[in-house]
């Protein structure tokens, strides 16, 4: 993956005010790391979007930020509830000769033999795996093809993925199931019980309006006359 470079300046604004930067196209965000003093910064909100969907949470990003630049992983994002947009972002600063942990996305391809045939459903188990290895090792995710699939109870699992045992280590247990063919769910038919014609109806239940009360049964006693 070609190295990508995003700017950034040093943030002044904190708590409300930020909403400021937002109306002005940047995003607000921090830096942390291991043994590095957090910095508050900012970033042109469409350079970082575009950056994003391209590398992820495991893409390495070089961070220009005065006159250094910074080695970083996207850590965190968040998106506002309604309009789904960035509002703030954590960058990651990491140690290149340094391994760290990732969560890897897992990308489901392929048909299932089983799916084409209706004979089941490919179920997805995981949506991600975590991986250990050095910044400039970390996959930018898992592709997990399906068309060998072909019968129910098929699966495939975390011991399954392709992956270079010499530079990343799978941290997820081996025998979790990422994706498996489920046989097709039946819908359940509810039966409403009907009364038979002349069935007098379960004690304590109310006689249909207009008729009368079944033998034995008591009636209201009317209050008497003054």
């Amino acid at each position: 993956m070609d190295k990508k470079t995003l700017n950034a300046e040093e943030r002044k604004l904190e708590g409300r005010k930020v909403k400021t930067l937002r109306t002005q196209g940047y995003l607000p965000g921090n830096v942390y790391g291991k043994k590095v003093k957090s910095q508050s910064v900012q970033v042109n909100k469409k350079e970082f979007e575009t950056i994003y969907n391209e590398v992820g949470e495991t893409g390495l990003i070089s961070l220009k930020l005065k006159k250094e630049e910074l080695p970083v992983l996207v850590s965190n994002v968040q998106k506002h509830p309604i309009t789904d947009e960035f509002i703030h972002v954590d960058f990651r600063q990491v140690d290149l000769k340094t391994k760290v942990t990732a969560e890897v996305p897992i990308e489901v391809i392929g048909e299932s033999p089983a799916e084409k045939q209706a004979i089941g459903t490919v179920v997805q188990y995981l949506n991600e795996v975590e991986v250990e290895a050095l910044p400039t090792d970390l996959p930018e995710k898992f592709e997990v093809d399906t068309s060998n699939l072909a019968e129910v109870d098929q699966a495939i699992y975390v011991k399954d993925l392709k992956v270079d045992v010499t530079k990343i280590e799978i941290r997820t247990g081996a025998d979790e199931i990422v994706v498996k063919v489920e046989p097709p769910q039946k819908e359940e038919v509810i039966e409403v019980p009907v009364a038979a014609e002349g069935e007098v109806p379960a004690e304590g239940s109310p006689a249909p309006e207009g008729e009368v009360p079944a033998e034995g049964s008591e009636t209201p006693k009317e209050e008497p006359k003054a």
